[in-house]
């Protein structure tokens, strides 16, 4: 059984050598993420060589996933590299502050506008959410807070404000020049944290175009007044190739007790405006030091999947854990026993709704038969940008949908596709009588399909045009093929 739901592994330490990557891809790896808070820009560009040249050894297209560091919405050092802080004591954030003086009394912030951001009465919450403090009082730069929740405080640890409301821009200077360097390693996809509004994944589009690459956006969801403003979360959607279901901070923002609903929210929503959906952060947080994931990890990766998420993510467990390979191959295994409930398999997408694109049409009716012709083995898509494989991709299917395409970006961005595999094929190497029966047998040399099987084929009158797809063929694997 193929395995639909994708698989993103962010590298790092614990991923960075030769044998590592090539032992996480074989594990099944389908997009890597570079994850652009951490190393310097040739780093991440040998990195994306090393990535290639490893799948290439596998035999696999991988992805890469650039994710901007964003803000740094960070508090700064302490003396001693740590402070305990105690309930109802009081705790200072100053960013005028030395960076390197903190102590039990307060410390600096590498986040300067906070005081502007903030009111008395307002919750601040450090650490992913393990310390709170509520201000008390705003003083030029100087924030004063009593402690909430108190514990151990480390250096840099990151800083959101309960409800949302923080002004940071999405797009630091740091994050455009890393923009240059997505587009100088090739990148196929280049996500963008913090993202306010739909103004910052135009600016972010603008940008990538400016240097020339045709990199897919991501949009990371992580602010609670996004999520909270419908019409704006619609808007940065649709801005976008994808979003991202960025649990961590978004989690501490909204508070845990909204963060699953907030999650089934934004998986169906973005697959009901035809984009594609990671779902990440401490999906699998027990594998950083144990070699067998919890039964609560098991089933948060299970509803993920169950939802329809097109991929799930591994962060610290695959960049710095100490059993990265095991993190791949249990999230691949959990990922297809979820898929093969037959809730994975039953779709309603736009099942009462009319289309304005002949392609959407095709790529309906095509699932749709595939779904209900018994003896369909595979769905076929001879594709040029890789949009009619997304949109059968939003259909709930056990199938594998194969897109065949010639352009190298096409190749890989359908690896974060749910169920869709890429295949290298270029349509222009034969004649158009030739070309369905050339990836009939493309796929019996793979081992997809056997004599007597029914493949449904979907292409253009006009090989490898954009937006052309405008024909259906359902075949049998053995026959005479046109």
């Amino acid at each position: 059984m193929l395995r639909r739901t994708k698989i993103v592994a962010t590298l790092g330490p614990a991923t960075q050598t030769p044998e590592a990557l090539r032992a996480i891809i074989q594990a099944g790896v389908d997009v890597v993420r570079l994850n652009f808070s951490h190393g310097a820009p040739e780093d991440h560009i040998a990195r994306a060589e090393a990535v290639r040249t490893q799948a290439n050894a596998c035999g696999r297209l991988v992805a890469i996933l650039v994710d901007l560091q964003g803000p740094k919405l960070r508090i700064a050092r302490f003396v001693n590299g740590s402070v305990q802080l105690e309930v109802g004591q009081s705790f200072v954030l100053d960013a005028t502050r030395d960076k390197l003086s903190g102590d039990e009394t307060g410390v600096g912030l590498d986040y300067e506008d906070l005081a502007r951001d903030v009111s008395p009465g307002d919750v601040l919450v450090l650490d992913d959410g393990r310390i709170e403090v509520q201000v008390t009082s705003v003083n030029g730069t100087r924030i004063e807070t009593q402690v909430r929740v108190g514990g151990k405080l480390s250096n840099n640890k990151g800083l959101n404000k309960l409800g949302g409301g923080l002004s940071a821009p999405a797009l630091t200077d740091k994050d455009k020049a890393d923009l240059i360097t997505a587009s100088r390693l090739k990148a196929d996809y280049v996500a963008v944290s913090f993202v306010r509004t739909e103004a910052d994944m135009l600016e972010a589009r603008r940008l990538l175009n400016d240097a020339n690459s045709e990199a897919g956006l991501v949009a990371k969801i992580e602010r609670a007044d996004l999520v909270h403003d419908i019409a704006m979360l619609d808007k940065v959607i649709l801005a976008s190739e994808a979003i991202m279901v960025a649990r961590g901070d978004l989690g501490v923002e909204i508070g845990d007790a909204e963060l699953v609903g907030v999650q089934k929210y934004l998986i169906a929503r973005a697959r009901t405006l035809n984009r594609i959906v990671i779902t990440a952060t401490q999906m699998m947080e027990s594998m950083i030091t144990s070699p067998m994931p919890t039964r609560a990890e098991v089933s948060d990766i299970a509803n993920a999947v169950f939802d329809y998420t097109d991929a799930v993510m591994l962060s610290a467990e695959s960049a710095v854990g100490e059993y990265p390979v095991e993190a791949v191959a249990a999230m691949a295994r959990i990922a297809i026993g979820a898929e093969k409930h037959p809730s994975t398999h039953q779709s309603k997408h736009r099942i009462h709704e009319g289309m304005h694109r002949v392609d959407e049409a095709i790529a309906l009716s095509a699932m749709y038969a595939a779904n209900h012709l018994r003896g369909v083995k595979a769905i076929v898509c001879m594709t040029e940008t890789g949009a009619t494989p997304l949109l059968m991709s939003r259909i709930k299917s056990p199938l594998p949908i194969f897109a065949f395409s010639r352009r190298p970006i096409t190749q890989h961005k359908v690896c974060l596709y749910k169920g869709v595999h890429s295949i290298p094929f270029d349509a222009t190497e034969y004649p158009n009588a030739e070309v369905n029966q050339q990836a009939i047998d493309t796929l019996r040399q793979r081992g997809v399909v056997q004599e007597g099987d029914l493949v449904v084929i979907t292409k253009g009158d006009y090989v490898n045009a954009q937006g052309g797809t405008n024909s259906m063929k359902i075949v049998k694997v053995g026959e005479a093929i046109q």
